[in-house]
């Protein structure tokens, strides 16, 4: 492990990065502790998709299966036949874009199941159980007004005709709010009146609704198992209220050259920005490669003790450069870590100046960085 000073603002080498990415597991199951206190009595899964958000699913998932978390989301077969080889058998994994045709098979013989959102999906899982002589779980989803995935209502009626016919064991219906985000958007409401008329039709299964926004909207959104991402992560799981979740990441970069430059001098490519005086100036080691849009270009910034360091000219590949005239001459040097995530910038701080959500910037962030888990 590398240990970092972020004090001092100095790192101890290991293996030449220059960008260090903290994952602190611990403020992860306080989260998760937290969102099981909110929708209890209802349970909290935990969407692991893309690589845990690109914290790594394996730390990830293994931390909250001691917790007693016991389902896992992920987006794709391929993400769960891996998390599978790590996780426990009393452990469910649910794949939410289904499963493409000829899957079926191993699928099933790896324990997974399937979130079936159309009827092929639906015909290919039950062909697979009927050929395996045994009952084979599933979820299915609708679409409830986001009209990305799922089933549409429409269907109900004959998927419960389905249902009955079938060596299918459908554990719960399931649908994805498209704004709860959105404390007060009026498509959350209707979202739920549409998932109540679907749960009425299919009496005896349990619903699965809210996402990490929706754990926040009440109980009403809940169903018996809820499905948090970004709120597990530190992100904000919802808009314009104080974040009630812990800060899972922190991300020092750290510096690669200093130098002071006269006024008028043209800094980074296409000359963008032109100092409007003598300005010292420093690049730091990470760029778009590593997760940091080149949107934030002449509009994000990083910090050094608490200092805002505006960022300079255009964002490069794999570097970016920074104003460091608000600090002391000696303050910083080559090597000197700066904060890009911690107290003073948060994902949506980070996420707001490059014009996108705290999604992006999380899995964006790149495998250059040295990765410690504590």
């Amino acid at each position: 492990m590398v240990g970092i000073d972020a004090r001092a603002g100095l790192a101890s080498r290991q293996n030449g990065q220059s960008g260090y990415l903290t994952i602190d597991l611990g403020a992860l199951v306080r989260n998760y502790d937290q969102l099981s206190s909110v929708v209890a009595p209802a349970k909290a899964a935990a969407v692991v998709k893309a690589d845990a958000y690109g914290l790594g699913a394996r730390q990830v998932a293994n931390a909250l299966y001691e917790r007693g978390c016991r389902d896992f989301f992920v987006a794709q077969l391929p993400e769960a036949l891996i998390l599978r080889e790590f996780i426990a058998d009393d452990a469910d994994l649910y794949v939410l874009n289904g499963l493409q045709p000829g899957d079926e098979i191993t699928c099933a013989e790896a324990n997974i199941i399937p979130v079936i959102n159309s009827l092929p999906q639906w015909h290919q899982w039950s062909r697979a159980a009927s050929s395996a002589k045994r009952r084979l779980p599933a979820v299915l989803q609708f679409d409830t007004g986001m009209s990305r995935l799922g089933l549409p209502p429409c269907e109900q009626v004959q998927l419960a005709g389905l249902i009955v016919a079938s060596d299918v064991e459908v554990r719960f219906i399931m649908s994805h709010l498209a704004c709860a985000d959105e404390l007060d958007s009026v498509q959350n409401a209707d979202q739920l009146l549409e998932m109540r008329r679907l749960a009425d039709a299919f009496l005896g299964l349990d619903v699965s609704f809210a996402n990490s926004g929706g754990a926040f909207l009440g109980r009403s959104y809940h169903g018996a198992l809820t499905r948090p991402g970004i709120a597990l992560y530190g992100g904000a799981p919802s808009a314009g209220t104080k974040n009630p979740m812990e800060p899972v990441v922190s991300l020092d970069v750290a510096v690669v050259q200093t130098r002071i430059v006269p006024s008028g001098t043209k800094v980074g490519y296409g000359g963008a920005f032109v100092t409007p005086r003598e300005m010292r100036l420093a690049t730091i080691g990470a760029g778009y490669a590593d997760g940091l849009p080149r949107s934030l270009s002449d509009r994000g910034a990083v910090f050094y003790d608490g200092v805002r360091l505006p960022i300079v000219g255009r964002v490069s590949m794999d570097s970016i450069t920074v104003d460091i005239s608000g600090l002391p001459a000696t303050a910083i040097g080559h090597g000197t870590l700066v904060e890009v995530l911690g107290p003073n910038q948060s994902l949506e701080d980070l996420a707001r100046d490059a014009g996108t959500i705290s999604y992006e910037i999380l899995t964006g962030l790149g495998s250059r960085y040295h990765r410690q888990y504590r």
